[in-house]
């Protein structure tokens, strides 16, 4: 079992940047694929990104790809959002969340793949 807790959000203008972390403790950290997902007000969970157990596989939503990175700092046991570019549609409660890996290829776009769910963290984005 891993618990996960998020930490970097705030309010940032539009065209700013900002970086979210999520720690996590129990389980060692390189046996979960993870992924970042957020909410806005009235809307569905939406997935961001993912990366495999080793951080050589990624994947991102088309609404972020070149401007979202996810990285993961498996000695730290620390996952990373670095978001650049930021804009209106950005604000959302931003969850980080990890899978049981099931080998190198494994990366997961849907929420119901994922076993742990932080807390999230507020993502408010000022025009």
């Amino acid at each position: 079992q891993v618990s996960l807790v998020e930490s970097g959000g705030g309010l940032v203008q539009a065209g700013g940047s900002l970086r979210l972390s999520c720690t996590a403790s129990g389980r060692a950290f390189n046996h979960y694929a993870i992924g970042w997902f957020r909410q806005a007000p009235g809307k569905e969970r939406e997935f961001i990104a993912t990366i495999n157990w080793s951080g050589g596989l990624l994947d991102y939503a088309d609404s972020v790809k070149g401007r979202f990175t996810i990285s993961r700092d498996i000695a730290e046991n620390t996952l990373y959002l670095q978001m650049s570019s930021l804009n209106s549609e950005d604000t959302a409660v931003y969850y980080c969340a990890a899978a049981h890996s099931r080998g190198y290829y494994h990366i997961a776009r849907f929420d119901y793949e994922y076993d742990y769910w932080g807390q999230g963290t507020q993502v408010t984005v000022s025009s």
